[in-house]
């Protein structure tokens, strides 16, 4: 009786497991208790009332973005304030972007280098575009990076399944790029898919960028783009 009570328990956790799954990259984890980056309230200050960018990211960002500081600093002279936040969707996101827009009000540049994790769920994501959108305003320029993820260290179906949602992701947000002409997209996927090379030269296990290579390539990419807004 044990050993059948065990089994009804071992098919119904695996059940729950698949029907938890429904886009094939896996569950996203607790991303709250990861590692972050947050610029002190100065910093925000200084930024917003000196034509600096706000910056919202995920662990790639995290890595990233003290080079990309440096970078922008020193080809534009803007300054970055960062709320970067590994493995973080974009809901959680866009509610920091909130949360600094309603206590520091904003400059008039917004980075988001977020949609990485919305291939665990990707028909959440276009309504937290349009919600970004609507938090910013039609009068500040919002520059997003879209994604490009097929972990190298998961089996080929979910690593396909990993492509298929990174295009899902992008495909939204190219949508979005239609209804409001003060988006701009940096096109990472784009430049990924140019020369099959790209991606095991830039990307360490199909996720983040390797240093210094792929780093450099995906701020540069920024930097264009914020230099243009």
């Amino acid at each position: 009786m044990a050993g059948a009570v065990a089994a009804v328990a071992t098919v119904a956790a695996a059940e729950s497991s698949s029907a938890a799954d429904l886009y094939g990259s896996g569950q996203l984890g607790d991303w709250t208790i990861l590692s972050r980056a947050v610029a002190s309230t100065a910093t925000i200050a200084y930024v917003r009332d000196n034509d600096g960018v706000y910056m919202f990211g995920d662990s790639i960002a995290v890595q990233d973005g003290k080079p990309l500081a440096t970078r922008l600093k020193e080809r534009t002279g803007s300054t970055l304030a960062v709320h970067n936040w590994s493995s973080r969707p974009t809901a959680p996101a866009v509610d920091a972007l909130e949360n600094w827009a309603l206590k520091y009000g904003m400059p008039r540049r917004i980075l988001m280098a977020t949609g990485t994790n919305d291939i665990f769920n990707p028909p959440v994501f276009a309504a937290q575009v349009d919600r970004t959108m609507r938090i910013v305003g039609p009068n500040r320029t919002v520059v997003w990076v879209n994604v490009q993820i097929a972990r190298t260290g998961k089996s080929a179906s979910i690593q396909l399944a990993d492509q298929r949602n990174s295009g899902w992701v992008n495909s939204q947000l190219s949508d979005a790029q239609k209804k409001y002409p003060n988006l701009r997209i940096v096109r990472w996927a784009e430049y990924l898919a140019a020369k099959p090379s790209l991606l095991t030269q830039c990307l360490r296990e199909g996720v983040h960028t390797t240093v210094p290579f792929g780093q450099n390539a995906r701020n540069e990419l920024i930097v264009q783009a914020l230099a243009a807004a």
